[in-house]
């Protein structure tokens, strides 16, 4: 089970995170996410989340205005897929507190991290909810002291 990629597209086909775990050339990431987006914006919303591109499946699944995008293997299970989309949303309401496309645009590094955490070289890491948000919340006090060292070093 290893998922190739992970995109957060927006209605108007806008890419607002893309996370790739699998080594392709900018030319070839670029030409998945015009491809894929183009897939997926065009499907209606009663139709089935899953798709075949090339000889990869695509899972997705709309959160508000946001497409929730992931490239896998055609042998891998689209449900557990799935399930594993539906985790990240759910830590990033945690920690965001109900997220929208705003929070990921203006704070994507925190977007980034509980990715990082939740997900290694495309395996699901870390199945505890608990445990991701307690890591996220441990970077974001390094990254306070780091912020307070700076400013004593300026006055």
């Amino acid at each position: 089970m290893a998922i190739h990629y992970l995109i957060l597209l927006s209605r108007q086909g806008k890419v607002r995170l893309a996370k790739w775990f699998t080594t392709l050339s900018p030319k070839d990431k670029a030409k998945i996410v015009k491809d894929v987006s183009q897939l997926v914006l065009a499907r209606r919303t009663r139709m089935c989340n899953f798709l075949e591109y090339k000889d990869t499946k695509i899972v997705y699944r709309r959160y508000a205005s946001l497409f929730f995008i992931a490239g896998c293997s055609s042998e891998d299970n689209e449900l557990i897929t799935l399930e594993i989309i539906h985790r990240y949303v759910e830590q990033m309401d945690k920690y965001y507190g109900n997220v929208c496309e705003l929070d990921i645009i203006f704070s994507f590094t925190k977007a980034y991290y509980i990715l990082d955490e939740l997900l290694l070289a495309g395996e699901l890491q870390e199945s505890s909810k608990k445990n991701v948000l307690r890591c996220i919340g441990q970077q974001d006090s390094l990254e306070d002291m780091e912020v307070e060292d700076e400013v004593t070093k300026l006055m």
